[in-house]
């Protein structure tokens, strides 16, 4: 497949919790990449299993964040990331052989989306503990906070976001707060004209052994409504809205579009306008 000559360098950005056995899998799914990522960081999140040397042997970037929680990792790694687009994976996402060519495909459409995101792939457990995590949890997450935010959110096992996109949000966002969901809360924080486009092409397995038991689920519903309550305080719906319908196109300045560049339009984009 012929690669893209429009994007810049792409970083691959995976916190890691005690999770050495998901990050050796993830990290063996991203060397079987068609277009390889220029830069993989791993962000060991006080581990103590063997995290780090798994991400060592594998080529890969260790970044230590000594406090606990998904958003101060994530935004420790993007900020000691050095690409142009910054791709998000969890430790037992197994993105698949094309992901990171569809990053690069999309992102290069004359939208110049600041982030392009889509739902996981289950796997492992059982049959209902997937139908679950597929239906009710992802599922709703899409609809329901996609219609609150009038585009849709970002799945955080599954996303990538323009540096200069990040570094206009990294002061903005909730980054040192690991009681609000970080997906949730990058998305709610796009600036007026910032867009993100769900687009179906973006293939990600994720596992399904968060969803074990309803009480898993029913924790990660109430971090959710938890999250929902801070945004909405400061940033109330109704005037985020507005706010975002007045505001002129966000562009991504780095962005340079060349002859033949628009690759054909997979079936699934959902771009919705701010």
């Amino acid at each position: 497949m012929a690669r893209l000559a429009v994007m810049g360098t792409i970083s691959v950005i995976i916190p890691s919790l005690n999770d050495a056995e998901y990050l050796a899998a993830c990290l063996d799914a991203l060397v079987r990449q068609q277009r390889p990522a220029d830069e993989i960081i791993v962000v060991d999140n006080g581990s103590a299993d063997a995290t780090a040397e798994v991400a060592t042997r594998a080529g890969a970037r260790v970044v230590r964040e000594p406090q606990r929680g998904i958003w101060p990792a994530t935004a420790a790694g993007f900020d000691a990331a050095s690409g142009a687009v910054l791709a998000r994976l969890d430790a037992d996402s197994l993105p698949a052989p094309d992901w990171i060519v569809e990053i690069e495909r999309r992102m290069s459409r004359p939208d110049r989306p600041a982030v392009v995101t889509n739902g996981g792939t289950f796997y492992g457990r059982n049959a209902l503990v997937r139908w679950v995590a597929r239906n009710i949890y992802i599922g709703g997450y899409f609809t329901v906070i996609g219609a609150l935010l009038g585009h849709p959110p970002i799945f955080g096992s599954n996303y990538a976001i323009r540096a200069d996109a990040w570094q206009e949000l990294r002061g903005i966002v909730h980054r040192d707060r690991a009681d609000l969901h970080d997906d949730l809360d990058l998305a709610w924080w796009m600036q007026p004209g910032m867009t993100v486009v769900r687009d179906r092409g973006l293939i990600v397995g994720v596992s399904a052994r968060p969803f074990d038991t309803l009480g898993g689920l029913g924790r990660r519903l109430r971090m959710a409504f938890h999250t929902l309550s801070v945004e909405s305080r400061e940033w109330p719906p109704l005037r985020r809205r507005a706010d975002r319908r007045r505001a002129p196109a966000w562009v991504w300045a780095a962005a340079i579009e060349s002859p033949g560049s628009q690759a054909r339009d997979r079936e699934g984009d959902e771009p919705l306008p701010a």
